[in-house]
């Protein structure tokens, strides 16, 4: 009975994972700007999740809901979604509801609240500032709160059609800013010591991205 369970939930965990890597593929139709950010932000999640002592099958599915942490952005028009210039109040509301869209496509797939929870969450800040929900320091969930920082510092890191890209030093000084307000200065700490280990932490634009590291079996 106990072997026949294990079997049911690896398998439930298989296509779980395949069912994330195809929508992870519609983004990359969608949008592959959105794309190429979702895989660099889940490579330095995962990094900052097993230095942080996550397993690797944990920090396997952390970087799994990085891969999707945008998927509703697929649903924003890209008159929004590409736009040069800063976004209008009415603009930056619409945009604001892409963790809601991508959190509701997730629970129509039925995956695990993990990946739901999140994705929903990952633009919370620390101070209790951001959304959707204003949640408020540990009320966050904490793969959420490890999100939020990968997410950030690709963000700053990129090229994008309304700013140039900062350094890894600049990125480190624009991230300590934000320690206690707009992170969890504890992660936030771990994430900058393994910038300080790493001169070469960012990823290279353009590098590919292993699907296949997900699907297989991990320990």
């Amino acid at each position: 009975m106990v072997v026949a369970m294990h079997i049911e939930q690896r398998e439930k965990e298989y296509e779980t994972r395949k069912v994330l890597l195809s929508l992870a593929k519609s983004i990359q139709e969608r949008d592959i700007i959105t794309y190429e950010h979702s895989r660099r932000v889940a490579t330095y999640v995962q990094r900052l999740a097993r230095y942080l002592g996550w397993s690797r099958r944990e920090a396997r599915d952390l970087a799994l809901a990085a891969l999707v942490h945008d998927l509703g952005k697929t649903w924003i028009t890209n008159d929004i979604l590409n736009k040069s210039g800063p976004l209008l109040e009415e603009e930056r509301r619409k945009m604001e509801q892409h963790p809601v869209i991508g959190a509701r496509i997730l629970i129509g797939c039925d995956v695990h609240p993990f990946y739901v929870e999140t994705v929903l969450h990952h633009h919370e800040a620390w101070n209790g500032a951001g959304y959707p929900a204003g949640y408020h320091g540990e009320d966050i969930p904490l793969g959420a709160r490890l999100l939020t920082i990968a997410d950030v510092y690709d963000v700053i890191t990129s090229q994008r059609p309304y700013k140039a890209p900062l350094t890894q030093e600049a990125a480190r000084e624009r991230l300590l800013q934000g320690s206690g307000t707009s992170f969890d200065p504890l992660i936030l700490g771990a994430f900058i010591h393994l910038l300080d280990l790493d001169p070469h932490f960012t990823l290279v634009r353009g590098k590919r991205f292993m699907h296949h590291l997900f699907l297989g079996g991990q320990k």
